[in-house]
């Protein structure tokens, strides 16, 4: 496996009640994703909550991943920013840290040609490590479509695709002009589907609460085993489409606490659930978790 494949997870980031960065809780949560079956983790990424850090909490959450990484691994730190410039830096960042790969976004809060998106990824190229395109039309209003992603993947540093635009037919798409690319799922409500299309790896939220169940689901589509996968999947689907919701940060913390473990706060502009809700989610995590029984 590379160390950008399988069960990988894109972390959420503990706060203690004042919105401090609980770094020691965050080491326990990798060691305890290790423990459950998980291949890796990307720390700084949307669930990671990363721009609300200051750069030396956003430093620091890398380093303390890495410490806390067990022997194979994976730490892939986001390195999503507003210009290349700053992509690069954090992933030179993360290379000193001692990090094995990047998760790149296009850039943020510009509507990038693709000429002005593949000189990006150049840019973040400079810092030699494995970079991991991330397609998240609906947060930076640029789709890294198959025919983009032909023209990245002559990037030799470009290795795989999160893909998440939830679209289950670009991953043939990218299969056939882009086959050098690893695909790999992004969103978690479509892993099974993804998966039995020929995505080998899963960048998601809901493993955070439940790695195990995670895990099963992700092996049952990687082995075309249809009869269980669509049982788990009915179960576990409701939790799942909220890794699509504009609260996802909130219901996956939220998952975690039902789950057992800590998940806490949010930083601002993020606010509470509200009681209708929670409740919800509190609902569909239950019936999710009944797959461990």
């Amino acid at each position: 496996m590379s160390v950008w494949t399988g069960v990988v997870v894109a972390s959420t980031l503990p706060f203690t009640s004042d919105l401090s960065v609980d770094y020691d809780t965050y080491q326990d949560h990798l060691r305890f994703l290790a423990e459950h079956g998980v291949d890796g983790v990307v720390p700084n990424g949307s669930l990671g909550e990363y721009q609300t850090l200051t750069a030396d909490e956003r430093a620091r959450v890398v380093e303390a991943a890495v410490e806390a990484a067990p022997e194979g691994f994976s730490v892939v730190p986001g390195v999503g920013a507003y210009g290349a410039r700053e992509s690069l830096h954090w992933a030179e960042q993360a290379r000193d840290a001692g990090a094995h790969a990047v998760l790149a976004l296009p850039p943020n809060a510009y509507r990038a040609n693709h000429d002005e998106v593949v000189d990006h990824y150049c840019t973040i190229a400079q810092a030699g490590l494995p970079i991991v395109a991330y397609n998240n039309p609906f947060d930076t209003n640029v789709d890294l479509t198959p025919e983009l992603l032909a023209r990245l993947a002559e990037i030799p540093e470009v290795v795989a695709v999160k893909e998440f635009s939830g679209d289950i037919r670009r991953i043939t798409a990218i299969q056939r002009l882009a086959p050098r690319l690893d695909v790999l799922a992004g969103a978690d409500d479509v892993v099974f589907e993804a998966t039995l299309l020929g995505a080998v790896g899963w960048t998601g939220g809901f493993s955070n609460a439940m790695p195990e169940i995670a895990g099963r689901l992700y092996r049952y589509g990687l082995e075309g085993d249809l009869e269980n996968g669509r049982a788990l999947l009915k179960l576990v689907q409701p939790a799942f489409r909220w890794d699509t919701e504009h609260v996802f940060v909130q219901a996956i913390k939220l998952a975690q606490e039902v789950a057992g473990r800590w998940g806490g706060p949010s930083r601002a502009p993020r606010h509470p659930l509200d009681e209708a809700t929670r409740a919800q989610v509190v609902a569909d995590v239950e019936l999710a978790l009944t797959a461990s029984a």
